[in-house]
């Protein structure tokens, strides 16, 4: 299973070469003669969180659709656990958990035989399994109550609990966040962490919630017009252009653009944005005050994953139900 170590850190900690999990390769997607998806490519590997966002039409959707077998591929191919979906579908799809919009459950049952229902459709699931599942989304206190009586964080909770019954390594998740409260985010949000974490878990979830996709993801796909604009880390995301965003507070602020090679905008009679890589700065500064320039503050611009969703689609807004 691991096979290496790798040089790379996932919050402090050396990682070991990690399962590739989901690979999708060149697919592309026909209604007739219109083309939804123009050749789409991403992965996924154990412990990865992939947020999947896109603008109105992108074909978010679509590419999960195929992706779950829902609907017949043109051309192209989607991996799962090295099984092709369309050769191979059961082996395939046996080690997913998907929720695509609300989760199916019955809600005149108790939370237990909501689950223990579920668990007679798979080989294996035994009552530990079934005890352990409940304790890893929180709902020890209440299993035994009617999902009636659930929130509506209690019942995402619920229906990510069936989604992995049956220890999957891939789990699919379409906006499951919406809806809640600002507590029942965070529960979905931290229960997300700890599946891709002590689960092992890979883990594509599709949210119009840029800031909750930002505050947990491990890295984000962004697709516009049946294309993907780019895979990367949440960090890198959030960079519209190769260099970062410096923002200076000086007193001579028409000087700056002659003196410095960088870009430069101007903001106001003070502020000025300078474009500009991390290990530049120390030089740009000492240009400035050489050259007379008065410098009153430094720092580096946060773009949020919002803004710069916006900045790389041209504004769109998006929509989750393309």
């Amino acid at each position: 299973k691991y096979i290496i170590f790798w040089k790379s850190y996932y919050k402090g900690e050396l990682l070991l070469e990690r399962k590739k999990v989901l690979e999708c390769r060149d697919l592309h997607k026909k209604f007739g003669k219109k083309e939804i998806l123009k050749g789409i490519s991403l992965e996924a590997s154990e412990g990865d969180i992939l947020g999947f966002i896109g603008p109105n039409g992108a074909g978010k959707t679509t590419t999960i659709k195929l992706i779950l077998g829902l609907q017949s591929i043109t051309s192209g191919n989607v991996m799962i656990n090295g099984y092709d979906v369309q050769k191979d579908f059961t082996n395939a799809i046996k080690r997913v958990g998907t929720i695509v919009e609300n989760p199916d459950l019955y809600m005149y049952m108790s939370g237990y035989d909501n689950l223990k229902m579920i668990s007679n459709l798979y080989s294996g699931v035994t009552k530990e399994r079934i005890d352990e599942v409940i304790k890893l989304v929180g709902l020890e206190n209440r299993i035994k109550d009617k999902v009636s009586k659930y929130s509506l964080g209690m019942r995402q909770r619920l229906g990510i609990a069936q989604a992995i019954l049956h220890r999957p390594n891939l789990l699919v998740l379409d906006e499951p966040t919406n809806g809640l409260d600002p507590e029942g985010i965070k529960q979905i949000k931290d229960l997300i962490v700890k599946l891709a974490k002590e689960e092992n878990m890979a883990v594509l979830i599709s949210s119009h919630n840029l800031l909750e996709l930002e505050s947990f993801c491990t890295k984000v796909t962004i697709i516009k017009n049946g294309e993907i604009v780019e895979t990367s880390t949440i960090e890198e995301a959030k960079k519209v252009n190769k260099e970062s965003i410096y923002h200076f507070v000086v007193d001579k602020v028409i000087e700056v653009s002659n003196i410095l090679e960088n870009e430069v905008e101007r903001i106001d009679d003070e502020n000025i944005q300078v474009y500009a890589k991390k290990e530049e700065i120390p030089e740009i500064i000492e240009k400035l005050v050489t050259s007379g320039v008065k410098i009153y503050s430094v720092y580096p611009e946060e773009m949020s994953l919002e803004d710069a969703f916006l900045k790389k689609t041209g504004g769109n807004v998006i929509d989750w139900f393309n």
